[in-house]
């Protein structure tokens, strides 16, 4: 008996891909261009000294003002209740870095504050601790 003999896959054609500028949205699964970082994060203007870590709460303190960029617009409407730096990234899609840079900047232009998490203490009061136990125990 001979072994049955593999055959060669040929992937099927595909339409060709529309010329760059065609003004037509890509497809699922393509992704457009990015926006080069420096665009986003503008001129260097300054030293920027933001103790900004991925725990850090943002809250918006104005409306966004006319001449805001689209991504400190979109900042500062997610930020209408505490968010962290990391779900700020998260949601615009954007890294770490490029978050403080836009975050430092409206931070000195006073758009929006930021505090440090509320820190829940390590080990919980024992006398809670001893309700919940009673409370279980007479179930």
């Amino acid at each position: 008996m001979t072994p049955p003999q593999r055959q060669r896959r040929v992937p099927k054609e595909q339409p060709p891909s529309p010329p760059p500028g065609s003004g037509k949205p890509p497809g699922p699964g393509k992704q457009k261009n990015p926006e080069r970082l420096f665009v986003v994060a503008g001129p260097d203007g300054g030293e920027r000294d933001g103790d900004l870590d991925l725990v850090t709460l943002i809250v918006a303190r104005a409306d966004p003002p006319p001449s805001a960029t689209p991504e400190q617009t979109a900042l500062l409407r997610l930020c209408s209740t505490p968010l962290s730096v990391a779900e700020l990234s998260a949601y615009l899609n954007l890294p770490f870095s490029m978050m403080t840079v836009l975050l430092t900047d409206m931070l000195t232009a006073g758009l929006v504050t930021a505090r440090n998490p509320i820190v829940r203490q390590s080990v919980a009061d024992r006398s809670i601790l001893e309700a919940v136990m009673h409370g279980l125990q007479r179930l």
